[in-house]
């Protein structure tokens, strides 16, 4: 697949948001941010590309999965038969997400092809031809959060857990479009925005987990997580946010936890292939996910990391914030701990929303430490 290069102006209102932290004069932040002002699609993924070009080239070179499974995989008869029919099904749903794909390849000089590939991993994982390679490719072990709703207390916080090789590869983008829509959305490098967490000016707030659906489960050229979670970043309200998840033609599985800052409703979503869903509301017991399936029966990978941390949630039972904070921070199990620190998989930091204060606190390094990195209003617009 090549990449199309076109031909655009410099009309890019582009600037690099306030530096978040202290920290020195020229230093990078320990996560960067870009501000663009314009429209989505093309211009908008190449103003990511080209503020995040380095990182992106980084995180593509020492992707665990990217040269020795996906790119041989994708040469083959059958990849490229996969590749193809992702590619067409999704562009056509989705085609200026598509385009913002084009544009960051192109602003960050790397090919197409490695850009799909990235963005399509959990759907390309279950047809790669050997268990060994559908494991490591698919595996479903990252990111743990817990939910309360009451009048007291209204929080989703968030573990965004990852591969060690995704260390140091991920920014926020904040984006100011045309239409009025605004959303902060983090983001690893080279992925569409976002497949973690983010909120919007229509009151939506989300954290993802990843969900191990059985390889059998999955469909072949299906709708791709990445382009739904892109999407969900332009709900206008908790129902709105459910029909752009709740999809019959999706590939693979996922959970997404969401909030409405306007209705004051929290909500969990575990999602399948084959137009298989489950929404549960979230009150005063607190929720804890990792990454299993909780309340949709659907064949799944067994997860000992997601089984010893959901042992360890059950082991709180309070319900104030620093509880929520101590779990998140929790490493006593020397084997799966809750905070993640290596040597294969790492907590990138903890993300806080709170509907009652109507703040994203973003906390680095173990959360129980209450290291504060940023604290951004969900509330638009953002100086």
């Amino acid at each position: 697949m090549n990449s199309v290069m076109g031909e655009i102006g410099e009309a890019l209102n582009v600037a690099e948001m306030g530096r978040m932290g202290h920290m020195e004069e020229g230093d990078e932040p320990w996560l960067p941010c870009l501000r663009f002002n314009g429209a989505p699609g093309y211009e908008f993924g190449l103003a990511i590309g080209k503020r995040f070009g380095r990182m992106i080239r980084s995180r593509f070179a020492s992707d665990p999965a990217l040269h020795s499974e996906m790119l041989p995989f994708a040469a083959t008869e059958d990849g490229e038969k996969l590749v193809a029919a992702l590619t067409a099904a999704n562009k056509q749903q989705f085609p200026v997400y598509f385009d913002e794909l084009r544009g960051t390849a192109d602003g960050a000089e790397v090919p197409f092809l490695q850009v799909l590939l990235i963005n399509m991993r959990k759907e390309v994982a279950p047809f790669l031809p050997s268990l060994i390679q559908r494991q490591k490719v698919g595996e479903a072990d990252q990111c743990s959060t817990i939910l309360l709703n009451t009048e007291s207390l209204a929080v989703i916080a968030h573990n965004e857990d990852a591969d060690i090789s995704l260390l140091n590869h991920a920014y926020l983008v904040h984006a100011e479009f045309e239409d009025s829509l605004s959303f902060v959305a983090y983001t690893y490098a080279g992925e569409l925005p976002s497949c973690a967490f983010g909120f919007n000016s229509h009151g939506v707030v989300f954290t993802l987990n990843a969900v191990p659906l059985a390889p059998a489960e999955a469909v072949a050229g299906g709708i791709c997580r990445n382009f739904i979670s892109r999407d969900l970043l332009e709900a206008s309200n908790r129902l709105d946010a459910l029909k752009r998840v709740c999809l019959l033609n999706r590939s693979v599985g996922h959970n997404y936890n969401i909030m409405d800052i306007n209705e004051g409703k929290m909500i969990t979503v575990e999602a399948a292939s084959k137009g298989r869903w489950s929404v549960k509301e979230i009150g005063a017991e607190p929720f804890f996910h990792a990454n299993m399936y909780i309340h949709l029966p659907v064949d799944q990978v067994a997860n000992e990391t997601s089984l010893h941390r959901q042992r360890c949630a059950d082991r709180y039972s309070k319900l104030s914030r620093d509880d929520m904070m101590c779990l998140l921070g929790d490493a006593t199990d020397e084997l799966y701990p809750v905070y993640m620190q290596g040597p294969k998989l790492v907590t990138l930091c903890t993300a806080v929303f709170d509907l009652h204060t109507l703040t994203c606190s973003i906390y680095q390094g173990n959360p129980r430490k209450r290291v504060l990195y940023s604290q951004l209003p969900l509330i638009f617009p953002i100086p």
